[in-house]
């Protein structure tokens, strides 16, 4: 009768969670988590607080007005996706601001927690990037007492004992949410100096792929910045733009000032007085589907369904949502042809709008109706990868902003985005950039790869002992 079902039997005296409050949801006791529990209660641990001076929640009701462009890093929710920090959305606070909330300012290798929203529970650690940093009040901060520990305490946040303890101390009723006084309890294994030594030395050699990764970049957006004489060229910042209403509303149907800002002019100008094409020309534009939140699944064993937050212009995260199984039975056609192919551009067109990915492989999910794909129809005429590193650089971005701005919600019409003036640059050209940037792209999947081994040795280390887990370090590192 009870076949299936999953039971677990607390005494009432145990029935408290890592705080000593007492819990009976069920959620709480499943069995993975008791069996984490028990993990832990056998090794010697410390208490989370007892490695920081402070854990505690970030600057509360600070205004978009304060946002910048450069400064100290303000971290948010969006920028926790990746565990070592994405730059990508970032925003800045001015040293002012930032010393007006000197008790929430935090140094690299401190942690930071999102605490509630649509990715709670992600943790990463700051780099060594910026000397300061500050954080928004989704976000939880964990200042260290030693930076040298900071390696070690993230590897162990991602490694699935220390995930399962955030998971679990997840408040279930209304909006979740990570509370401070279960992140200060949490519980850390005690590990050798050795350990922690060879835990940073990964990471040590993981900043340094990064920076090659992000050199090889640059490098591909300066070949074709200097293609089309971009390398210097200085962009209007006069507000001032007189237009006639035929000039303006009679071909654009626009009358947002914004949208006739003399930057936007100067940068169509320039792609066109060269070889350029409209995207609509060189890509088939292909939309996916919205399915509907009544479809996503909780348990992870789903289809991946891949939202506009899930990816950037380096690569993919695990996507927060999947789909159902009795989902994809029934709309098993439809779903294969919406599975995006090797050498699709993956290109958003709502909220970060403008973001471009290329597929290295099929993807085994679908895509959200905010993400467009595009295929691209004559590779011998341009190359994806060229064609990827163009979206994403300022010679697009700027055409996103003109033509997305004037809304609360950024969202890019399709038919604007058919409409995008994309420069077609000399072949050989366009060559030299897609090896640089698949170049690049590999030595982000490596430091990735690095990540994983930081994590598993961790994991090694409590489920096994330290030397193997240095052994595997050793074999996984050379």
């Amino acid at each position: 009768m009870l076949e299936g079902l999953e039971i677990s039997i607390i005494h009432k005296k145990n029935a408290n969670s890592i705080t000593g409050e007492f819990r009976i949801d069920s959620d709480y006791y499943k069995r993975h988590y008791l069996l984490n529990e028990s993990v832990l209660h056998k090794l010697n641990t410390n208490k989370f607080h007892s490695y920081c001076d402070f854990i505690k929640k970030g600057i509360f009701d600070l205004p978009p007005s304060n946002y910048l462009t450069e400064g100290v890093p303000l971290i948010r929710t969006s920028e926790i996706k990746d565990p070592t920090i994405n730059f990508n959305t970032t925003v800045f606070i001015s040293e002012t601001t930032n010393s007006e909330n000197e008790k929430t300012i935090l140094k690299p290798f401190d942690l930071v927690f999102t605490k509630i929203g649509a990715y709670i529970g992600d943790v990463a650690m700051l780099p060594s990037n910026y000397s300061e940093y500050n954080f928004s009040q989704n976000v939880t901060g964990a200042k260290l007492k030693e930076a040298k520990e900071g390696p070690f305490l993230l590897s162990f946040f991602l490694s699935k004992i220390g995930r399962n303890q955030i998971l679990r101390s997840l408040m279930l009723s209304g909006q979740g949410k990570l509370e401070l006084d279960d992140i200060r309890n949490y519980e850390i294994p005690i590990v050798s100096d050795l350990l922690k030594n060879k835990i940073k030395s990964i990471f040590d050699l993981r900043d340094e792929i990064i920076v090659q990764s992000n050199s090889n970049y640059q490098e591909a957006e300066s070949i074709l910045f200097k293609e089309i004489n971009l390398t210097n060229f200085e962009l209007s910042k006069d507000p001032i733009n007189i237009k006639t209403l035929k000039e303006s509303f009679g071909i654009t149907k626009r009358l947002d000032a914004e949208y006739y800002q003399k930057k936007f002019e100067q940068i169509i100008e320039k792609i066109v007085s060269l070889k350029h094409d409209y995207l609509s020309n060189v890509v088939e534009i292909a939309k996916s589907i919205e399915p509907g939140s009544n479809h996503y699944s909780d348990e992870k064993e789903g289809l991946p369904f891949y939202r506009v937050a899930d990816y950037n212009k380096y690569g993919l995260s695990k996507p927060d949502k999947e789909l159902t199984a009795s989902f994809v039975d029934d709309n098993k056609d439809l779903i294969a042809k919406l599975k995006p192919k090797k050498d699709t551009i993956l290109f958003s067109k709502d909220g970060s709008v403008g973001t471009a990915f290329l597929l290295r492989h099929d993807l085994d999910g679908i895509t959200s109706s905010a993400i467009l794909h595009l295929q691209v129809k004559n590779t011998r005429q341009i190359l994806p990868e060229y064609l990827t590193l163009a979206l994403n650089s300022k010679l697009v971005q700027m055409q996103a902003e003109r033509d997305a701005g004037g809304s609360i919600i950024l969202h890019w019409r399709k038919e604007e985005i058919e409409q995008v003036v994309v420069p077609i640059i000399d072949f050989k050209k366009q060559e030299q950039i897609a090896e640089l940037v698949e170049e690049s792209f590999k030595l982000k999947v490596e430091s990735e790869r690095l990540l994983e081994v930081a994590k598993k040795a961790v994991e090694i280390a409590i489920e096994m002992d330290e030397a193997t887990a240095t052994k595997f370090i050793k074999d996984n590192t050379i």
